[in-house]
């Protein structure tokens, strides 16, 4: 944080040293805590005034604040920042990687979802993804093992609590830093890859302003 002081201390310079420290507390907890934070843990997050110097300190590193479920906070990277990076071809995770972490979504948030058995706009799911779901013809098995440990490793997946048929698997913390808008980009590519015809992809698509299925299909057979 040292390092960090001389680009905050502008920021900082009017508040008392106990709102300073709150306030640097604040910062390093939503910014380094593997899992959101209580707010009635941290002053410089449940006073407002207190946390709005917290996101102007996020805005120079170009994060931002993000609510989760109401009474957490964390931080992700602001919408113009992830825009810019998506642009520039910034992608950490390997494709192998990416490829489990979608499978895991998709088995344990999108279809749920889709069914309407998981509501909300989280990622918290009672429906953990299974070995066996993970099998693929395009991943081996040891690629698809290390992917998991990777992806374990970064945040991005954790194991469920029932170990009874297995290792199975559910969204990690890091998915919380996602703000809402990036949240429900995702989900929604999520729905319309895992469940095209189910009514929540018909939605998605009407608010898109995309042709449905339906529509899709009959032009192509008004052009054959």
């Amino acid at each position: 944080m040292s390092d960090l002081h001389v680009l905050f201390d502008p920021l900082l310079q009017d508040l008392s040293d106990r709102s300073r420290d709150e306030v640097l507390a604040a910062f390093s907890a939503v910014q380094y805590a593997a899992h959101p934070v209580a707010e009635v843990q941290l002053a410089g997050l449940r006073d407002v005034t207190l946390r709005r110097h917290v996101q102007k300190m996020l805005k120079l590193i170009g994060r931002t604040l993000v609510h989760v479920d109401g009474t957490h906070w964390t931080a992700g990277y602001a919408d113009d920042v992830a825009a810019t990076l998506t642009t520039q071809g910034w992608q950490p995770l390997s494709v192998i990687d990416r490829a489990v972490l979608v499978l895991v979504l998709i088995h344990s948030v999108a279809i749920p979802r889709s069914e309407g058995i998981l509501t909300g706009d989280s990622w918290k799911s009672a429906r953990p993804t299974t070995v066996d779901e993970l099998r693929t013809t395009r991943i081996s098995g040891e690629e698809r093992r290390l992917a998991l440990q990777r992806l374990r490793a970064a945040g991005l997946i954790q194991l469920s609590g029932d170990h009874s048929g297995g290792p199975s698997y559910i969204p990690g913390p890091q998915l919380q830093r996602l703000t809402p808008a990036a949240r429900r980009r995702l989900q929604d590519q999520l729905i319309l890859a895992a469940a095209p015809a189910s009514p929540i992809a018909e939605a998605i698509r009407a608010r898109a302003g995309t042709p449905s299925i339906t529509d899709d299909s009959t032009t192509e057979e008004g052009v054959a």
